[in-house]
């Protein structure tokens, strides 16, 4: 039924749970997975009184979100290779992770998102409405959520 499956991983335990289950799934499918990351853009300092100063540098968050990126991606591939189900990885910068998906998905080709029921995003998430709902909600492909 399903050919190809994006697979969105924050490196949460939930999402690594996620991972082990959509694994399995695309095992007994015999479906590949493109495992995929988004990045977050360096945040924008806030300047003018009582404004922290954070020392870090453009290049060096770039360099450290790419180095988290392939850690959480390896991790995931290491998995997938260990049951012998073909995977790929795949990670962009970009701040808006639902809309990083959901062209993740189309550039890949995949026919299935499959995706953690939420992330690390906490109260927040709540507050604002999480990645999942917001990629079910714009995404053509079909999603389906684990929880």
């Amino acid at each position: 039924m399903f050919k190809h499956i994006l697979v969105p991983t924050d490196g949460s335990s939930l999402s690594e749970g996620t991972v082990s289950r959509a694994v399995t799934f695309a095992r007994e499918a015999g479906a590949r997975i493109t495992f995929f990351y988004a990045q977050p853009d360096f945040p924008m300092p806030i300047y003018g009184e009582g404004a922290l100063i954070d020392p870090t540098t453009p290049e060096q968050f770039a360099k450290s979100a790419a180095a988290e990126a392939q850690g959480i991606l390896a991790k995931a591939k290491a998995v997938a290779d260990a049951e012998g189900v073909v995977a790929a990885t795949d990670t962009v910068v970009n701040e808006v992770p639902y809309e990083a998906i959901i062209d993740a998905a189309d550039r890949h080709g995949c026919d299935l998102i499959f995706m953690a029921s939420h992330g690390r995003r906490g109260i927040a998430g709540l507050l604002l409405g999480s990645e999942t709902q917001k990629v079910l909600t714009h995404s053509k492909t079909p999603v389906l959520v684990y929880r």
